[in-house]
């Protein structure tokens, strides 16, 4: 089974239909989302309904939590994102009753968690708290005993999402857990070591990563780029992050997706990264007055 593993579409459309077309290029025989299918963004209603109709199944995240019930810790913009996205979901079902109560019956039917192929345990967040304790990469320095905790309640494999940033956790007891960023995983399709993306050492966060130009990003006709590829140890405990389809944050402004093979042995998860336009997603989110322009602006440097 190659199944596609998206996450944190965060209404963004134009993000969202390129990855489908890419996944779609690459024959995979499912599609699978790791929650926050709405927040900031400006198209909530299609990608409900592009989720709804492409994925077997998606997963609650802490947007589409505070969109149905209530934005709690969120900051003023966030917030104001979800009751804006809150309104938009209402309306549309006071003008169609019938396609819009289906779109909302659909966000309450969502599950917190969902074990995946009897092996892979998927929450957005974490599996101490699904929908909404991040799992950084940074905790693997900075807290030990988070990670610890969080890999004794993992019995085998874990897919999240929620940190837009994707890449790869893995747990020994003689070295505790380590985290590699997708663009440093072995790539099978770079034949050459000057192909490979080197972290920006001068960017915000641990995983940032430099914009790359137009000229020469192989994505920027619309193909997505293969950028790390992990081959499972059959005995190894790791959690997978796909990365963010809408809005990632790892200084990439590229949409990220995952597909995960399980017709190998041993299995394997490759990572993608796509171009899309993002300036008319930028544009979108300016017309919105409920939406602080910030959420567009992040979209250009992947923030």
């Amino acid at each position: 089974m190659r199944t596609a593993i998206i996450s944190d579409i965060h209404g963004n459309l134009e993000a969202f239909e390129a990855v489908l077309k890419a996944i779609d290029a690459r024959k995979v025989d499912q599609i699978i989302c790791l929650g926050d299918i709405l927040g900031y963004g400006p198209n909530p209603l299609e990608c409900v309904d592009l989720v709804a109709a492409r994925c077997v199944w998606s997963l609650m995240g802490n947007h589409d939590y505070a969109v149905l019930y209530e934005p709690t810790n969120f900051n003023n913009v966030a917030k104001q994102a979800a009751y804006w996205t809150r309104e938009c979901l209402d309306e549309a079902a006071e003008q169609d009753v019938e396609s819009g109560n289906r779109r909302l019956d659909f966000l309450n039917r969502i599950k917190p968690r969902v074990r995946f192929e009897d092996l892979y345990t998927c929450v957005h967040g974490s599996v101490r708290k699904p929908i909404n304790e991040y799992v950084f990469d940074t905790d693997v320095v900075d807290d030990p005993r988070k990670m610890r905790e969080i890999f004794d309640r993992i019995e085998n494999r874990c897919l999240v999402g929620h940190t837009h940033v994707p890449g790869i956790f893995q747990w020994t007891e003689e070295d505790g857990a380590d985290f590699t960023a997708s663009a440093h995983l072995p790539n099978p399709e770079s034949d050459d070591e000057s192909d490979e993306v080197h972290l920006d050492p001068n960017a915000d966060t641990a995983m940032g990563l430099p914009s790359l130009d137009e000229n020469t990003d192989p994505t920027a006709d619309g193909d997505p780029l293969l950028v790390g590829v992990h081959e499972f140890d059959e005995r190894e405990k790791c959690i997978v992050n796909p990365g963010s389809v809408g809005q990632p944050r790892d200084g990439d402004e590229r949409a990220s997706f995952a597909i995960l093979d399980t017709n190998q042995s041993p299995h394997v998860v490759e990572f993608y990264r796509l171009r899309y336009d993002v300036d008319a997603v930028i544009a979108k989110i300016n017309a919105i007055p409920e939406l602080d322009n910030w959420l567009g602006d992040r979209l250009a440097v992947g923030r």
